[in-house]
Parts: C-alpha cells; sequence; structure tokens
C-alpha cells in the first residue's frame, strides 16, 4: 500500500471525492514554490502533482509550458524538484506526492539512481506522458517494483482495444484526460466525460480521476461527481503567473478543493 492507495481507501470510507492539484515545480521561483507545495494540503488537496520542468513539454499548453519556462529560467532542477519533495515531507507525511513530466530527465540521471532519489524524497508516484506502454520495462515496472506507483493516462482516443493494454500496469489511479489536445485548451464537459469513466471503470478496479480543462469550483464538483475525483492544473498555475501571494493562490486552490469535495 502506497500513500496513494491509503488516501483513496480513506477517501472511499468517509464518501468524499478526490482533489488533485499541480504545480509546476520552481514556479514562480524556487522558495515561492515550495511554499506553495508546503501549503496545498491546508488549502484541501488530498494528493499533489508535482510538475517537473522540461524544454520540450509536448502534452502541454502555454500557460503550463510558461511555468515550466520560469522555473527553468530560475534555476529549477531535478534536483531541486526533488528537494521541494523533502521540504513537504518534514511538516507532512500522508499526502501523496505525484511527480508528473517528461522521461529525458529521468533517462538523462539514470532509472535506478532516480528512483532511489525519488523514493528518499518521498514521491509517491509517476506520470511520464511520453512513456507509452510498450516501454513499460524502461520506467514503469522498475518504479513499482521500487514501490512507486506508475499511473497511466487514458483519452478520447484511447478505444477498446487499446485500453486493456493502457491499464495493464498502472496503479494507483487512472488519469482519464477529458479533452482532446492540450492542458488548458478546453473546458471540461461532465456529460461527455461520464460514459468514458464508465468505460474505464468497467475495465479496472482502480479509481479514475479527470483531469485537463478543470478551471473552476462547479466543474471540478461536476466532473468529481462522475469520477473518483478532479484535477485542476492550469488555473492554478495560471493564479501564480500573475504574482499573486502565496496565501491568495492558497485561497483559490481551497475554492477548487471545497467544489471537488462537495460533489
Amino acid at each position: 500500500m502506497t500513500r496513494i492507495d491509503d488516501t483513496f481507501a480513506r477517501l472511499q470510507s468517509e464518501g468524499r471525492r478526490a482533489f488533485v492539484a499541480y504545480v509546476m515545480a520552481g514556479d514562480p521561483d524556487f522558495e515561492t514554490s515550495k511554499e506553495i507545495v508546503r501549503g496545498l494540503p491546508g488549502a484541501g488537496v488530498d494528493i499533489i502533482e508535482l510538475g517537473l520542468p522540461f524544454t520540450d513539454p509536448m502534452a502541454d499548453g502555454a500557460t503550463i509550458q510558461l511555468a515550466g519556462q520560469r522555473a527553468l529560467k530560475g534555476g529549477q532542477t531535478l534536483d531541486r524538484t526533488l528537494e521541494i519533495a523533502r521540504h513537504l515531507r518534514e511538516t507532512d507525511t500522508t499526502t501523496p506526492i505525484v511527480m508528473m513530466g517528461y522521461y529525458n530527465p529521468i533517462h538523462s540521471r539514470g532509472v535506478e539512481t532516480f528512483l532511489e532519489q525519488a523514493k528518499a524524497a518521498g514521491i509517491d508516484g509517476l506520470i511520464v506522458v511520453d512513456l507509452p506502454p510498450e516501454e513499460d520495462e524502461e520506467l514503469c515496472i522498475p518504479a513499482q517494483k521500487a514501490g512507486l506507483n506508475f499511473i497511466r493516462l487514458a483519452t478520447p482516443t484511447t478505444d477498446d482495444a487499446r485500453l486493456p493494454r493502457v491499464l495493464q500496469n498502472t496503479s494507483g489511479f487512472v488519469y482519464y484526460v477529458s479533452i482532446t489536445g492540450i492542458t488548458g485548451a478546453a473546458e471540461a464537459q461532465a456529460e461527455a466525460v461520464a460514459p468514458e469513466v464508465a468505460r474505464i471503470k468497467a475495465e479496472t478496479d482502480l479509481p479514475v480521476i479527470v483531469g485537463f480543462g478543470v478551471k473552476t469550483p462547479e466543474t471540478a464538483k461536476n466532473i468529481a461527481a462522475i469520477a473518483d475525483g478532479t484535477v485542476v492544473g492550469s488555473a492554478i498555475v495560471n493564479e501564480i503567473a500573475q504574482g499573486k501571494p502565496v496565501e491568495e493562490v492558497l485561497a483559490f486552490v481551497k475554492t477548487l478543493a471545497d467544489g471537488a469535495h462537495s460533489a
């Protein structure tokens, strides 16, 4: 059992949906990023997605691309991203942290070394968007052997023939991408997402969390109501991009969390 498994078991026993928040590590700067991440659990976040900045983020829209550029310009590295996780673990040993990003920085570090360092820093799971199931031996299976969940994305184009392959080695939860395209591109619609969530849940006992296109407390509530929870990323990153104080960013996050938890 990982922290992710424990969190979903607790939420299920409480009859609540999960709220997952994405932030880019090192945005707008290293120290502020540490402060934001440390404040997320108190703002109602059940699982933290910590973005690992990368120079070519092909799945991300402009908001998160720019966040990654700000972070990299400020000197954010893989080591500094792990340091943000360690900083949270000084005060919080229960909130799961999922590192989300691309394979290149992990490959450059070396899979075995990276997994040892990630586990030691308190990372609980990985979402690596450019490693398909055909590459499971590369990172997915080693990660799970090391005790980290490997979370896979399913999308509107993941048909019935492809879905079992996507689910085969997934653990922790399934991340359903509610729209076709990049992050922040459109608003998720619960009536369109519901049949897809049901289709996935018919094939797995894992929780299904819906992300991409969730920008408001109302949408968070509507999407969480038809899934096991929801993810908000670009809307939070946009608050950070506007230079708002940490307390204002966290207050905004709380409105989203309250929306998801009211489902």
